[in-house]
């Protein structure tokens, strides 16, 4: 008997005639959809859509073998693949054959390092002390945005830290028109399927986007131009290490068209997904007063009664409670929760489901975190200790994918 002979079908809800699987999921409630039907369905299920077959896993001992990077690769497709309107042949959405990805790959490593962050710390205070200052001067029945007050966070550290530019954020009552282009594009590229018909139906969001996309490019352009003509006097962010930096192995250095693709990827990637984390916490240390007290407490000690200067580097590698809390954020609610991958050859997942080569294959990540047989009974549950000693130190890291796989893992980590 051959390893082919128990293969078995991979599960899939109901469809309908010639569309398939396209209605089955609300794209209002994409992730909190494709979660229930894991849950209905089990680790792997897939949707047919217009022709097209979508496998989903969730099994940390499937996605273990999906991250095995000899067998899948990262591929960009759908949203995706539609963003390189704005991020091209970024970090994010370049495909990992791309000459420029491997380029940008290795001259932006190393400013993306633990040790590189000492040089953005500032910059990321400067901009911690304007959200600060603003939530101090709330009165007590004031109402807070959170989400929107985290997103001016991110986007302006992004903006300060990675190009020198300031949005400017605490002190507008709306975005700056550069993000408020940005959620346009990003909520457009998300909503279109590919469906019949559809460019047609949404015409006008179509043109709105490529205003949008034109507008935002113009602008990081006008950002690149400005700093070359600074002769290397620039502050010392991530555009001067894309300025100045060269591949190691080829010895070339980026275009500008190439860097306005990476700093629009630093945006795209970057702002939401680390809002939503800061986001998320709060959330959870409000609805878990043992868990706040705990951080309280570790910060005190690790900053003692100086509370007015800002912490070292040094002093947050001192947190390690404060570090679980964040991750286990991430775990719950991963704000990246699906990445794509596809096989380079014909693949059996499981020991028993089939995958053809080239298959878009998704990694749920939110139901990844839920796997009862890695988090235990009550996976839902709020717990910091699942980053604390030997319950991370033990546990397969295929269980825990917030920021990707391997090669194609999300590079800001340290950053965010």
């Amino acid at each position: 008997m051959g390893p082919l002979d128990n293969l078995e079908s991979i599960p899939q809800p109901d469809g309908a005639p010639l569309v398939g699987n396209a209605f089955t999921v609300d794209a209002s409630r994409l992730i909190q959809e494709l979660m229930a039907l894991a849950e209905e369905h089990g680790p792997i299920f897939k949707l047919e859509v217009m022709g097209n077959t979508l496998v989903f896993i969730s099994g940390a001992d499937m996605v273990a073998e999906a991250c095995d990077e000899k067998r899948f690769d990262k591929t960009v497709r759908g949203p995706l693949k539609r963003l390189r309107l704005i991020a091209g042949d970024g970090l994010f959405t370049g495909d990992t054959d791309d000459p420029n990805w491997s380029k940008a790959h290795h001259i932006l490593l190393p400013s993306f390092s633990q040790k590189a962050m000492g040089s953005y710390l500032p910059m990321m205070q400067d901009i911690a002390s304007q959200l600060m200052l603003k939530w101090e001067r709330t009165n007590s029945d004031d109402v807070i945005d959170v989400p929107k007050d985290m997103i001016r966070l991110t986007l302006d550290t992004i903006g300060v830290c990675g190009f020198g530019y300031r949005f400017n954020s605490f002190y507008r009552e709306d975005f700056h028109p550069f993000i408020e282009a940005l959620n346009r594009t990003l909520s457009t590229t998300q909503q279109m399927r590919g469906l019949p018909g559809e460019k047609l139906l949404k015409g006008a969001q179509i043109k709105q986007l490529h205003r949008d996309a034109a507008y935002m490019n113009n602008l990081v352009d006008e950002i690149i131009k400005e700093r070359r003509n600074t002769d290397g006097d620039g502050p010392s962010d991530l555009l001067d290490f894309m300025l100045s930096g060269r591949d190691a192995q080829t010895g070339e250095r980026l275009s500008d068209e190439n860097i306005r693709f990476q700093i629009n990827t630093f945006l795209i990637a970057g702002h939401e997904t680390t809002s939503g984390l800061l986001s998320f916490t709060l959330y959870y240390l409000l609805k878990n007063r043992h868990v706040l007290q705990r951080a309280y407490a570790e910060v005190d000690e690790v900053l003692g009664r100086n509370i007015d200067q800002p912490p070292s580097l040094q002093q947050i590698g001192q947190m390690p409670y404060i570090r679980a809390i964040l991750l286990e954020a991430l775990r719950l609610w991963p704000t990246a929760p699906a990445f794509g991958l596809a096989p380079f050859e014909d693949e059996v997942i499981g020991g028993k489901y089939a995958i053809p080569k080239g298959t878009f294959t998704t990694v749920l990540i939110p139901s990844l975190h839920r796997d009862k047989c890695v988090w235990g009974e009550d996976p839902e549950a709020f717990n910091p200790e699942n980053f604390m000693g030997d319950a991370e130190a033990t546990r397969d890291p295929a269980a825990y994918k917030p920021f990707g796989n391997g090669q194609r893992a999300c590079i800001g980590r340290q950053f965010a």
